[in-house]
C-alpha cells in the first residue's frame, strides 16, 4: 500500500492533484491511500483520455502532430497562436527533435500531467457567464460540444444567473449611486460619494439605496436566456468551415445577440432607471412604474435611450473581447503546455481588465443613454435627441461631463467580481457541475 506521505514527492502524484475553486489542492482519494487497483484503474483511463485527444489532433491521420494541427485546433476553440508558440509547445512534448510527435511521445508526456483535453481551455475560460458586473454587454461565452449535449449549458447558465443576482443586489447602493450622479450631478451641483448617499438615505432611508433592484435582478433571467440562444443562431449564419468560429465572427454574433436581448428587455431598463430614481411614493413598484409609464407617456418612451444603449455594445464589447482574448492568449502561450487551468486569481484578474476598458469605452454612451431614460420623468426638463443631448453636456461640462458617476461604478467592479465569482461556484456544486 503507497501512503500519501511516501508518495508526494513523485511526479506520479501530480496526476492525481485536483483543485477546488479557490486553487487549493485537495486529494481525489478519500483515505489518502493509493492501492494497485486504483493505480491500473487510472493508467487505463487517462490513457484512453489521452489517445482520444491525439486522434482529435491528427488531423490528416499521419500518426504524428506537428505544430499546424497544434494551431487548428486552438483556432477551432477560439484561442490564436503564433507559429513561433506553437513550435514552443511543440518542443516541450517532441523527444527527438523531429518537430513532430507521434503517439508514444504524446503519451510518455503527458501520462502524469492532468492537462490532457483542450477543451478545457473553454471550461476554464468563462467570462461572461462568471463574472457579472452589472453590465449586460459582454459577448457571450462559448460552451464545449459536451456541455451542450449533456445540459451542463444551461446549469452553468443558471448558476451565472445566480451569481449576477446576488453580485448585483451587493452592490446596488453603488450602482443607484452611479444612476443619481449621471442624471443629477453637474459643474452648478456637484455631488459627491458621501453627500449622494446622504441626501439619498435622508429622503428614502437606508433601504433606498436598493432602490430599482428588484427588476435588474428579475431581467437577468430573460436577457441571459434569449442573448445565449439568438448567439448560437448568429454564429450558425456567420461561421464558415464546419461551425468553427473565428474571433471577429464570434464579436459580430454576439454584438448581434447583445442587440437583440436588449431590444427584446429594453422596456425593464428603463423601468430599472425610473425606479432607481424614484421618490418616496412615487411609484409602488414594477407594474405600478409600467402602468404610469404607459399612461403618461405612451408605448415609445419604454425605448427611450435605445440608440445610445445599441451603440454602447460595439465598443463595450469589441474592447472587453479584444484584451480578454490577449490576456487569455499571453497567457496560454507561456503556460499552456503545463496546465489549461489559470487559477482563480488570473481569471479574475483577466476579467477584471477587460471588462473595466470595455466600460471605460462606452461609458459616455451609457450616461446618456441614462440622462434619455430619466429625463421624461423630470418636471420641466427638456426632452432632446442623443445628438443635441452630447452637445449640450460637452458645452456646458466638457468631456468630464460624460464620465460622471464613473467613481462608483469603478468602486463597485471588484466586489461585484468577487462576489459573482464565489456564488458561481458554489452553485456550480450545488448544480452538480463541479463536485
Amino acid at each position: 500500500m503507497v501512503t500519501y506521505s511516501s508518495f508526494s514527492g513523485s511526479a506520479f502524484f501530480l496526476s492525481f492533484l485536483k483543485y477546488d475553486f479557490y486553487g487549493n489542492v485537495v486529494i481525489s482519494d478519500k483515505d489518502e491511500q493509493l492501492d494497485f487497483l486504483e493505480f491500473c484503474s487510472y493508467l487505463q483511463e487517462h490513457e484512453k483520455k489521452l489517445n482520444l485527444t491525439f486522434k482529435s489532433l491528427d488531423k490528416n491521420n499521419d500518426g504524428s502532430i506537428d505544430y499546424r494541427e497544434i494551431q487548428q485546433a486552438l483556432k477551432a476553440l477560439g484561442v490564436n497562436i503564433s507559429k513561433e508558440n506553437a513550435e514552443k509547445i511543440l518542443k516541450s512534448i517532441d523527444a527527438d527533435g523531429t518537430m513532430s510527435v507521434d503517439w508514444n511521445e504524446w503519451r510518455n508526456h503527458f501520462l502524469f500531467n492532468p492537462a490532457t483535453d483542450l477543451e478545457e481551455i473553454i471550461r476554464y475560460w468563462k467570462h461572461s457567464t462568471v463574472l457579472d458586473i452589472g453590465d449586460s454587454l459582454t459577448i457571450p461565452d462559448e460552451f464545449t460540444e459536451e456541455e451542450k449535449t449533456t445540459g451542463l449549458w444551461w446549469k452553468q447558465l443558471a448558476a451565472g444567473a445566480m451569481a449576477g443576482a446576488v453580485s448585483r443586489t451587493g452592490t446596488a447602493p453603488l450602482d443607484r449611486m452611479k444612476v443619481f450622479m449621471q442624471v443629477h450631478s453637474s459643474k452648478s451641483n456637484k455631488i459627491s460619494l458621501v453627500s449622494g448617499f446622504k441626501q439619498m438615505i435622508k429622503e428614502g432611508g437606508v433601504a433606498s439605496l436598493w432602490r430599482g433592484n428588484g427588476v435588474n435582478v428579475i431581467k437577468i433571467a430573460p436577457e441571459t436566456a434569449i442573448k445565449f440562444m439568438a448567439y448560437e443562431q448568429y454564429k450558425k449564419l456567420l461561421s464558415k468551415e464546419g461551425g468553427k468560429i473565428q474571433t471577429h465572427e464570434r464579436f459580430m454574433a454576439g454584438s448581434l445577440a447583445g442587440a437583440t436581448a436588449q431590444t427584446a428587455i429594453y422596456p425593464m431598463e428603463v423601468m430599472k432607471t425610473r425606479l432607481t430614481l424614484r421618490k418616496t411614493g412615487q411609484y409602488s413598484g414594477m407594474f405600478d412604474c409600467a402602468k404610469k409609464i404607459l399612461k403618461k407617456e405612451g408605448v415609445k418612451a419604454f425605448y427611450k435611450g435605445y440608440v445610445p444603449n445599441i451603440l454602447g455594445i460595439i465598443p463595450y464589447a469589441g474592447i472587453d473581447l479584444a484584451i480578454y482574448e490577449t490576456l487569455k492568449n499571453t497567457w496560454l502561450s507561456l503556460y499552456a503546455k503545463d496546465t489549461a487551468n489559470p487559477g482563480v486569481l488570473v481569471l479574475l484578474g483577466c476579467g477584471t481588465i477587460s471588462s473595466t476598458c470595455g466600460q471605460l469605452a462606452s461609458y459616455p454612451l451609457a450616461l446618456v443613454r441614462t440622462r434619455m431614460q430619466a429625463q421624461a420623468s423630470m418636471e420641466g426638463a427638456e426632452q432632446v435627441s442623443m445628438s443635441k443631448l452630447v452637445r449640450k453636456i460637452l458645452e456646458k461640462e466638457g468631456c468630464f461631463g460624460l464620465y460622471r458617476g464613473i467613481l462608483p461604478n469603478f468602486m463597485k467592479v471588484i466586489p461585484a467580481v468577487s462576489i459573482s465569482y464565489v456564488v458561481y461556484e458554489y452553485m456550480k456544486t450545488g448544480l452538480g457541475i463541479s463536485k
